[in-house]
């Protein structure tokens, strides 16, 4: 992919931020509505806490995931930064690509099957299911921040070998310029 212009990628990295920085506090949403569940010992307060959560994840989580993922690849392959020459890069392409994985298929699956428990009159088995998934997704989320202001560990070996590869074709390219000039 050849490198984004100017206002693409900076039209790309608002996207990007703003979906991410939406799924996060989402996530932060959805953990705050299952510890209400968890923690009431009101059966109308749980039904509301994980009929909300089953609004969230059914109309919000996949989007934003997607978008998140989706503008998170365009910026990785159409800047310097690349998918995988630096390892914080490639560790945040993982990372949302598992949290998107696990968000569609445990998440919003066990937290449409709670809601339709609480819905029939039935307690939810597990509660504490529901609260693990958005508190490791927080986490994720977090990390991939903090990860994306640090930038750490340097590059990949792809990225080491593009690297070499690059500073010596512009080697050439000086010589070859200034043997012709």
């Amino acid at each position: 992919m050849k490198p984004l212009k100017r206002p693409v990628r900076r039209t790309t990295l608002v996207v990007h931020v703003a979906t991410s920085a939406g799924w996060l506090g989402l996530t932060l949403g959805l953990l705050a509505l299952a510890l209400a569940a968890y923690t009431s010992e009101s059966a109308s307060m749980a039904e509301a806490s994980y009929r909300s959560m089953e609004v969230f994840t059914d109309w919000l989580v996949l989007p934003l995931a997607l978008l998140t993922l989706t503008s998170g690849l365009v910026l990785s392959l159409g800047t310097q930064w690349g998918l995988a020459r630096h390892r914080w890069v490639f560790t945040k392409f993982w990372l949302t690509l598992a949290t998107t994985t696990a968000s569609v298929l445990v998440l919003r699956p066990g937290v449409d099957r709670a809601a339709d428990t609480v819905a029939s009159g039935g307690v939810v088995a597990e509660p504490r299911d529901l609260l693990m998934g958005p508190a490791v997704s927080l986490t994720a989320y977090v990390f991939m921040t903090v990860v994306s202001v640090l930038k750490p560990w340097g590059l990949t070996r792809r990225g080491r070998r593009l690297r070499v590869s690059t500073s010596s074709r512009k080697v050439v390219d000086e010589r070859s310029t200034r043997q012709t000039a």
